[in-house]
């Protein structure tokens, strides 16, 4: 039997590692089914999921050109159609007003915080990348120094400053 990307296969569990679980299917074939692909929520210990000789359910999602077959559990399970509906595509959040923000912070009307119509923040109050890098620059130094002052007494030893 060859073994196809998109199958629904059944299975023994026959090992369990803490990255996944390796799963016998006919003719003594073993694919890997990762700790990612067991449930939809999160997997911390596998074995919470699986124990050994469990007969599982198994969707093939890879196939490697070296025979690594790579398995899922949460893939082979049919869900209703009301669970089926796609996350909404990620982007700007509009709905929210931003509040306390670091650069001017609360809102206007509508929702769009210090945002203009475009989506984009003001040009004014933005520091320019050269202001951010000199001022970044000047409070390093200034912490450099307090450091050096600080340990200069603690360390033994020559060229050492004693009280």
């Amino acid at each position: 039997m060859t073994i196809e990307v998109g199958t629904k296969l059944e299975g023994k569990v026959t090992g369990i590692t803490h990255f996944g679980a390796f799963v016998d299917l006919s003719g003594g074939v073993t694919g890997l089914v990762h700790i990612s692909e067991i449930a939809d929520n999160y997997v911390k210990d596998v074995n919470d999921h699986l124990k050994i000789d469990d007969v599982v359910m198994v969707k093939v999602i890879n196939v490697d050109k070296d025979g690594k077959i790579g398995l899922s559990i949460k893939q082979a399970v049919d869900k209703p159609a009301s669970e089926q509906q796609q996350r909404p595509p990620r982007g700007p959040r509009m709905d929210r007003p931003s509040g306390g923000g670091r650069e001017g912070g609360g809102g206007r009307p509508g929702g769009f915080g210090n945002r203009d119509r475009g989506g984009r923040r003001p040009s004014y109050n933005t520091p320019s990348f050269e202001d951010k890098m000199s001022r970044f620059l000047k409070d390093s130094e200034e912490r450099i120094s307090s450091l050096k002052k600080n340990t200069e007494g603690k360390r033994g030893g020559r060229g050492a400053r004693r009280v």
